[in-house]
């Protein structure tokens, strides 16, 4: 399919490239209108999911009494493997940074529900119908809340592979969760869906408004239902005239009234790969070279962290959008199918590293 995988020499990468070349996903069908990103973004936008899941929802508490939403995917009823048992793999799913689930995003859960994965949904605070109880919401590159879902998430399934994927902007916070986290993730392994790596640059170049003003209306109307606390700590009317995801998220994090803050020293504590070499576990990032919203791949790439570093891989594709990926027939998004493969080949890889090496499985 004329796509490239960029990385370190390794073995594992070797492994890849073999799991992956073998692939269907990857020699997946033809879409009928290659050349149009903004379509394909649009279709992926508006597509409603088939069939409909069925989620049940928890919620976590935090440790200054904020709230997170997990929603477990259990249906459709009849899907193949649907529940799993206690050893499956739980594969946590991280929506855009404005928490809006994309019927791709529900698709990759079912997907993955059919093959014996336990999916679950992470919905930051006050995102997606999760209650604000407290003035405070998440900013782009603060894995606090993700680090407490993941922690509980081991401790309900303590035996269980935790795996996540993270899709569009909501890659930010998973990628800046691996680096702040190293070697304590509890992760065995990550992709990443069209992510944006560099968050500064994104906000500050402005995307097609195709993408833009649907998120930005999504963010307000969610924003809106918690104007009585929010007005405590941001000026609620500037934030509800914002003309941009730029201008909203800098009213947010950084002009309020009890700890305002500059936009340089917010993007130094929430860039995505400020801690980019402290990551320990094997991230696929999915990628296509037509992205809108990323940008041109010459300056949105960053291409010498995949040749340097031997946890990262970017699988290049030369069409595909945002998140979009997309073919004819079942699944509708190749990138799906390449994820899960990859999940696969990552638990075959390492289990044949511990049989060859005598290493007893972590608990």
């Amino acid at each position: 399919g004329q796509c490239r995988l960029l990385c370190k020499p390794s073995a594992l990468a070797q492994h890849l490239v073999r799991s992956l070349g073998r692939s269907a996903a990857l020699r997946g069908g033809r879409w009928p209108w290659p050349r149009w990103p903004q379509l394909q973004m649009l279709w992926q936008l508006l597509q409603p999911p088939e069939p409909e899941p069925v989620v049940a929802r928890e919620l976590l508490q935090l440790p200054d009494a904020g709230l997170v939403a997990l929603d477990w995917l259990v249906g459709p009823w009849g899907a193949a493997g649907g529940g799993g048992s206690v050893s499956s793999p739980v594969l946590l799913l991280i929506p855009n940074a404005a928490g809006k689930v994309t019927a791709g995003l529900l698709q990759l859960g079912l997907r993955a529900l059919e093959r014996g994965f336990i999916p679950v949904i992470f919905n930051r605070r006050g995102h997606n119908g999760c209650p604000l109880t407290t003035p405070r919401l998440q900013p782009f590159g603060d894995p606090g809340d993700l680090r407490e879902a993941v922690t509980y998430l081991r401790c309900r399934h303590p035996s269980a592979s935790l795996l996540a994927v993270s899709e569009g902007s909501g890659s930010g916070l998973l990628l800046a969760y691996l680096g702040e986290s190293g070697s304590s993730s509890r992760l065995v392994a990550a992709a990443c869906l069209s992510p944006i790596f560099r968050g500064r640059d994104w906000f500050e170049a402005g995307m097609p408004w195709l993408y833009e003003w649907p998120l930005l209306l999504h963010l307000k109307q969610g924003l809106s239902r918690y104007t009585g606390a929010l007005a405590e700590v941001v000026d609620m009317d500037r934030l509800l005239g914002s003309r941009s995801l730029r201008e909203l998220e800098e009213t947010l994090f950084c002009r309020t009234r009890s700890r305002p803050t500059s936009w340089e020293s917010y993007w130094e504590r929430n860039e995505p790969l400020r801690d980019a070499d402290e990551a320990a576990v094997p991230v696929l990032c999915l990628c296509s070279a037509d992205d809108p919203v990323r940008g041109a791949p010459a300056r949105s790439l960053p291409r010498e962290l995949f040749r340097s570093s031997p946890f990262f891989f970017l699988l290049l594709s030369p069409l595909g959008g945002h998140c979009g990926f997309p073919r004819r027939g079942t699944g509708r998004c190749w990138a799906h199918e390449a994820v899960l493969e990859y999940f696969r080949a990552m638990g075959e890889f390492l289990r044949t590293e511990e049989r060859r090496k005598g290493l007893p499985r972590p608990r």
